[in-house]
């Protein structure tokens, strides 16, 4: 953790010290108190490295640039990732900071990756797309983002110079 963060869980913890050693505060208080700074420190800890660039297991956005893929096979111990480096498409424009996405393997979206990459390489920028999988009902806060969404690649239009 960075030191800012280290800081702040520490004076916590120390007024949590003082709060139990020297209060008046009945015992099932106390308690509350133990149980809710532990669940605290979790929960920032998770809020942190959300922040640190590990890859985001939130959806895709929209529209992305594709930046980069790694890929990680499933095999007897691992079930598989796919790690995708993009940027946001924001009015037409590409986000100021790219993000990591951890994708769950699927061999479709493997080889569409695959391909996307090769196309990079070659000097055709890919354009994404992500939208929700036709035919899911229910509210989609219950869901998880990644694996109900459908991942399309093009090439990015050439850009069209104004005449002189």
């Amino acid at each position: 953790m960075t030191l800012p963060v280290v800081l702040s869980l520490a004076a916590l913890a120390f007024l949590t010290l003082l709060a139990l050693l020297w209060s008046r505060w009945p015992g099932w208080l106390k308690g509350v108190l133990v149980v809710g700074v532990t669940v605290f420190y979790f929960f920032a800890n998770e809020v942190v490295h959300g922040m640190w660039g590990w890859p985001s297991s939130d959806a895709l956005p929209e529209r992305f640039v594709l930046l980069a893929a790694v890929i990680e096979e499933p095999n007897t111990k691992r079930p598989g990732a796919l790690y995708v480096w993009v940027n946001a498409l924001e009015d037409g424009k590409p986000s100021a900071q790219p993000r990591a996405f951890q994708l769950p393997y699927a061999k479709d979206l493997h080889a569409l990756l695959n391909e996307g990459m090769k196309k990079i390489r070659e000097g055709v920028s890919q354009v994404g797309t992500s939208e929700p999988k036709a035919g899911r009902n229910g509210l989609s806060w219950l869901r998880p983002g990644n694996d109900e969404r459908s991942v399309k690649l093009r090439d990015m239009p050439v850009p069209q110079l104004p005449e002189k």
